[in-house]
């Protein structure tokens, strides 16, 4: 499977403008030349980026900043308005020049964002431009029939509540690899839901379209699609929770592989004798450094009673002993496994997400002296934090949802202007 491409507008001027100096990147192994309507996605997304990061702009403004012709930006503008993504604005005048109409995001527009976790899954409803209008937790059961049949219930409480919205799709994310085709979950091993058709579930029971992703990818989706990694070309994601899971950018693209399976460091051994992973094998990377392994070594020590990685995160910022003893460890584990990444994929950036991340005052030079340490050469990569867990799953769900989503719309809009025209 090629890499999936991803349209961006990245980088900025000393004046704070945006320059369209990355844009959209393709697989030349597969030799084939670009098409008119390959030229024409690229534009319409990069229009449609600077619509979203420079909103209200006018048709003259994107123009000079994407260097397209303004015909070409006219006819885009009207495809996204026609479609329901871009929405007129008020009219301004300014100097001698025709009055301009500024142009935003159709904050009309929301997704189903749905973050799924071994026992609890978050549903949120999220406009274009990323703003969360509601969100909502619930507990999840094992078999998965019985958890979508609770979500389903959640979603359309959500939708019913956001009547005067209209709902474009879900986005999912799950703690597991899931099949570029199918839409299968393929590996996950702290759910459990292998081989569900959770896609075709959700869309018999919402009449939505669905799309579900790595919960890595979703969060790596979202800071490439709210705009936090201008300029960047080759990154890794690790997201921390239940288990560890990891996201790749290759030369602007984001890679999974053949099958989809690309990125499962954590289910790397890094000590042969270490516990079981729920993958079979012993020692994986997950066991030492996730929110589960904390909690683990936590429990050893101490006789207090801690339900969650929230609560052991909050008594080590407290300075409980213990909790501080267990959260370096996890982060010692997670500093010292990223030499698999960086030894793998020498990227310039390194992301770190999840629940971890609230405690990086105290996590973070930790990861930092380690990843330095487990160098083969060179300097180390810049290490950032990329948020709060939930909160980054659910912007990448939503992510997931609109960029796959608004390929789907303007292939259908074409397809009924061609039979119209017939």
């Amino acid at each position: 499977m090629a890499p999936r491409s991803i349209a961006r507008v990245s980088g900025s001027s000393s004046s704070g403008r945006m320059r369209p100096d990355t844009v959209r990147r393709f697989d030349l192994s597969s030799a084939q030349l670009a098409s008119s309507e390959m030229a024409r996605d690229i534009n319409r997304d990069i229009v449609l980026e600077f619509i979203r990061f420079r909103q209200p702009v006018s048709r003259v403004d994107l123009s000079r900043l994407s260097g397209l012709q303004p015909s070409t930006i006219s006819a885009i503008v009207e495809d996204l308005i026609e479609e329901g993504w871009v929405r007129e604005g008020a009219v301004v005048r300014s100097g001698r020049g025709r009055p301009s109409t500024m142009l935003l995001v159709n904050d009309d527009l929301v997704t189903l964002a749905l973050d799924i976790r071994p026992s609890q899954a978050i549903v949120a409803v999220v406009d274009l431009s990323g703003r969360f209008l509601s969100h909502e937790t619930i507990t999840t059961a094992k078999d998965p029939e019985t958890a979508t049949a609770k979500l389903v219930k959640e979603m359309n409480a959500l939708r019913k509540r956001h009547g005067d919205k209209t709902f474009e799709g879900i986005g999912v994310s799950v703690p597991g690899r899931v099949d570029p085709v199918t839409q299968r979950l393929l590996m996950a091993p702290n759910l459990g839901w292998e081989g569900y058709d959770l896609r075709s579930a959700l869309e018999k029971a919402m009449g939505l379209q669905v799309e579900i992703d790595n919960d890595a990818n979703a969060c790596l989706l979202s800071e490439l699609w709210f705009g936090r990694l201008e300029g960047v070309r080759n990154a890794v994601l690790v997201a921390v929770a239940e288990g560890l899971g990891t996201a790749i950018l290759a030369e602007g693209q984001l890679h999974s592989g053949f099958n989809g399976l690309a990125g499962e460091f954590g289910h790397i051994p890094i000590d042969p004798k270490g516990p079981v992973c729920g993958c079979g094998k012993r020692g994986c990377w997950e066991m030492f450094a996730s929110s589960r392994a904390a909690l683990q070594t936590y429990r050893k020590q101490s006789r207090k009673q801690v339900s969650d990685i929230r609560g052991l995160l909050q008594l080590a910022q407290d300075g409980d002993r213990a909790a501080l003893k267990a959260v370096k460890a996890q982060a010692e584990a997670l500093g010292h496994g990223l030499r698999l990444v960086t030894a793998a994929l020498s990227p310039e950036r390194i992301l770190i997400t999840g629940e971890l991340t609230s405690c990086w005052e105290i996590c973070g030079p930790i990861v930092q002296r380690e990843l330095e340490a487990g160098m083969l050469a060179g300097a180390a990569p810049r290490l950032t934090t990329a948020g709060d867990g939930y909160l980054a799953r659910l912007s990448g769900s939503a992510a997931l949802l609109l960029q796959r989503h608004s390929h789907y719309h303007r292939s259908t809009h074409i397809s009924r202007r061609a039979k119209a025209k017939a």
